[in-house]
């Protein structure tokens, strides 16, 4: 009833308002709604673009992204113009925490536990930028473990929208049908662009744990063994530089094709089974929402990351791990090149504090520190979450020398955090 009289006065009001008054009201208010403005193109990246493009020609066309049932926050398939999913969208607004978040098991744990609301070390609402900050950090590095992910902004019917959202937007349409004068000034006519992180999606991959449980039974040849310990060191690098605090077995995945044996070209020769599909195994890095820091997990819980339970920890670095990133991360202008494009990606956001963006650059600079010298000494994956946390902080009381930080110095300060959580296992 509430809810047919409030279309009825909108309706009415979007009817029976004068020219003049739709240009300052519906069109004042679509203009600020935009005020952060993101963009969907990539000049450095015309394969992404084309993406978001595939993305928004489907979402005209009535294809529209799907809900993940799975997870405690509104996140959805989206696809092509085909029906075929190509990546996954999860607005900022429907995170765990977002003010629209359309599962109830957070909203629950919200009133019920306020206690234990949220995680402490973390930004809020940040994990968007999480996600994409993350899939920063993989390219600079050269990974190739975290599927593309940027930045980007979409609206479709089946994202979770106030009332008075879907409202205006009707309303909108009504104005822009008997009044086209009017409608042609409106920045759009459909519902708001919702701003979040779009991840490319993998195909063949499934959750690590169905994998794990199997090599359990079914060791892996030799040859994919080795294979799958780089892969997974690779891996153990990215979570430990952005200090993941949501690292399980199901939510990083494996693509593995079992070795089999290939029947001759020769349909004659039966007896010819030389030729053999050596198989193939990889790894990929999703769900990097919970990451980036400000301060290391020193409250109820540590957070740990779950794959140093796994055999696989145990074994030190591989040398060809070491080669990839040991001359990068020893370069202390390549780290702050790191911290300096990542400070970019976060200030995009409309809540950025700088100051809180640089306590978040003095993790991910201890935790660099702490993997430069795990690998120098051999270490293991294991050994590594085993050292010290680690702070380099800019040091305080004189300007520094970059445009970006120019409220810092340039000169940094190792400390290590001594307070721990209650709760070291989980």
């Amino acid at each position: 009833m509430r809810e047919g009289r409030t279309r009825s006065i909108l309706l009415y009001r979007a009817v029976s308002m004068t020219s003049a008054d739709m240009a300052s009201g519906l069109l004042h208010h679509d203009l600020l709604q935009d005020y952060y403005v993101i963009s969907n193109n990539f000049n450095d990246d015309p394969q992404f673009t084309d993406l978001v493009r595939q993305a928004e020609v489907a979402i005209d066309n009535g294809i529209l992204p799907e809900r993940i049932s799975q997870g405690s926050s509104g996140s959805y398939f989206v696809k092509n113009n085909h029906g075929t999913i190509i990546g996954v969208f999860k607005p900022k607004d429907e995170e765990p925490y977002g003010r629209l978040n359309p599962k109830w098991t957070k909203y629950l744990h919200k009133i019920c536990c306020p206690c234990c609301f949220g995680r402490s070390c973390l930004v809020p609402n940040q994990g968007y930028l999480s996600e994409a900050g993350a899939s920063l950090v993989d390219a600079k590095l050269h990974l190739n473990v975290v599927p593309k992910t940027k930045v980007v902004k979409l609206s479709s019917e089946t994202f979770n929208y106030t009332r008075f959202d879907r409202e205006k937007s009707r309303a909108k349409k009504i104005v822009s049908e008997r009044f086209p004068n009017v409608g042609r000034h409106f920045h759009r006519i459909g519902l708001p662009r919702k701003v979040g992180s779009l991840q490319t999606f993998v195909e063949g991959y499934k959750d690590a744990d169905f994998y794990l449980r199997r090599f359990e039974s079914e060791p892996l040849p030799a040859e994919l063994a080795s294979q799958f310990q780089r892969r997974f060191e690779r891996l153990v690098l990215l979570d430990y530089i952005i200090r993941n605090t949501d690292r399980g077995n199901d939510n990083w995945l494996i693509k593995y094709e079992k070795p089999d044996l290939v029947e001759s070209l020769d349909t004659n020769d039966i007896t010819d089974w030389g030729l053999v599909n050596r198989g193939s195994i990889d790894v990929a890095a999703i769900d990097n929402g919970l990451a980036f820091p400000f301060k290391h997990p020193d409250s109820w819980r540590a957070y740990p990351y779950h794959w140093a339970w796994l055999p696989w920890a145990k074994q030190p670095f591989s040398s060809e791990t070491k080669e990839l990133v040991l001359p990068l991360l020893s370069d202390m202008n390549f780290v702050q090149e790191l911290c300096d494009d990542l400070f970019n990606l976060f200030k995009t956001d409309k809540g950025f504090d700088r100051h809180v963006c640089e306590r978040q650059m003095s993790v991910v600079r201890g935790q660099i520190l702490n993997l430069t010298q795990a690998l120098r000494d051999n270490k293991s994956p294991v050994q590594l979450v085993q050292m010290p946390a680690v702070i380099v902080e800019r040091s305080k009381g004189r300007v520094g020398t970059t445009a970006r930080f120019r409220s810092f110095s340039d000169t940094f300060t190792q400390s290590f955090q001594e307070k721990s959580p209650f709760f070291s296992w989980c």
